[in-house]
């Protein structure tokens, strides 16, 4: 996939301003969008857009196809009519500089669920509804099922209509990027969570006697412990790579390109026995390698994806990346300590192919760094998390990556 040479900005849309607790993709999304073509800049990169389930992390989801309910636009449903501007002020006043996402929840989904209750009181727009389910039967019904025993107060419907609303409002929003020449960069998790409807409706895909890591390194003397179930590949390559090739076509239907996660995992993965609490001892196993990526592009063809390449990488995983001309990343907050990859994060020994930033989403900022050396935070965040530390700042292609 050849990108033509572009900038643009991380900002993740729980990170918009707005008075509700949290970003939403309504109004200050769409004044996002416009400050963004002003500036010159023409790709906005967002992180997973899912529903956030253990330490309210996006790489820790509820489902790999569902949208964040807490990203729905109150003012959005008001147009709509399903709400009132009586009804969306009574919301407890929440902090400006960080999402409380207790609060938030506690405070949000009911307002929320009574949007839903009148739209299912009325008959407006339900053939659309009634279109959206079927088009999205195949991971919607067992996600509005998985989230109605979770959430038992609101009920399967409630859940296939924040689904709905998600869904509309998002491709407002991304056609409206469109029309200003911005395209939007998703991001596409290696994991799904152990706690997510992906696991509970296919356990034959996943398996329970290991979980997921990476051993340790420059970054933590234990490794880190994500805890994400391992995927059963050699099922998975029964089926032809089915739920990876529906997952791809899920995302790619809401972004224009995609960051693929901890890409090294398709190569060689390390995994953990259950139980244990470091990533200590765990060890190294082939993963499905091209033949996965060979079977995506064969039903959807060229994938316009980005590879994230950071970390210890092997000949045989720039390999993967070089046959399907994945671009991959750098990081120059990492040039200038003792990261073995150093010198490669210097910006006068980039490769044409390269996607280059100040930082990460697991970094702070590079104002915040000052002369710290940036850590990169765990999978599963805070409770409560700083909008500072999903604000890395520019993406910056330099070939064909945009």
């Amino acid at each position: 996939m050849r990108f033509a040479r572009a900038s643009g900005i991380l900002l993740h849309p729980t990170s918009l301003p707005g008075p509700n607790g949290i970003g939403e993709i309504g109004p200050e999304a769409f004044r996002f969008a416009d400050w963004l073509a002003d500036a010159g800049q023409t790709i906005w990169q967002v992180l997973p857009l899912s529903p956030t389930g253990y330490g309210d992390s996006p790489y820790q989801c509820f489902s790999a196809f569902a949208g964040n309910p807490l990203l729905l636009s109150l003012d959005r449903l008001v147009e709509r009519g399903y709400l009132s501007r009586k009804e969306i002020g009574s919301q407890p006043q929440f902090p400006q500089t960080r999402v409380d996402y207790s609060g938030v929840i506690e405070g949000k989904l009911p307002v929320l669920a009574q949007a839903a209750q009148r739209f299912f009181g009325s008959a407006r727009e339900r053939e659309a509804f009634d279109c959206y389910c079927y088009r999205n039967a195949h991971w919607l019904d067992d996600f509005a099922c998985f989230m109605a025993r979770k959430q038992p107060e609101f009920g399967a419907d409630v859940q296939c209509f924040w689904q709905f609303e998600f869904d509309r409002q998002w491709s407002a929003l991304h056609e409206y990027c469109r029309q200003r020449g911005i395209r939007i960069m998703g991001d596409l998790p290696i994991y799904v969570a152990g706690d997510s409807s992906d696991v509970v409706s296919h356990p034959e895909l996943f398996r329970a006697d290991v979980v997921a890591g990476v051993p340790p390194d420059y970054f933590s003397a234990t490794g880190q412990l994500w805890g994400n179930p391992i995927y059963r590949w050699d099922k998975l390559k029964d089926s032809g790579y089915a739920w990876w090739i529906d997952r791809f076509r899920a995302v790619l239907a809401q972004v224009d390109m995609v960051r693929l996660d901890h890409f090294c995992g398709f190569e060689a993965y390390w995994e953990v026995p259950a139980g244990e609490t470091t990533a200590m001892h765990g060890r190294w196993v082939k993963g499905p390698g091209a033949a996965l990526f060979r079977a995506i592009e064969t039903r959807l063809g060229k994938l316009p994806v980005i590879a994230e390449n950071l970390g210890v990488i092997t000949p045989e995983v720039e390999a993967i990346r070089q046959e399907f001309g994945y671009p991959g990343m750098s990081v120059l907050q990492f040039a200038f300590g003792k990261d073995p990859q150093g010198p490669s994060f210097r910006p006068h020994n980039y490769p044409r192919e390269l996607v280059a930033y100040t930082g990460t989403h697991d970094n702070d900022t590079t104002l915040g760094c000052g002369t710290a050396k940036p850590a990169r935070t765990p999978r599963a965040p805070r409770r409560t998390s700083s909008p500072s530390a999903i604000l890395p700042g520019v993406t910056c292609a330099r070939t064909a990556a945009r």
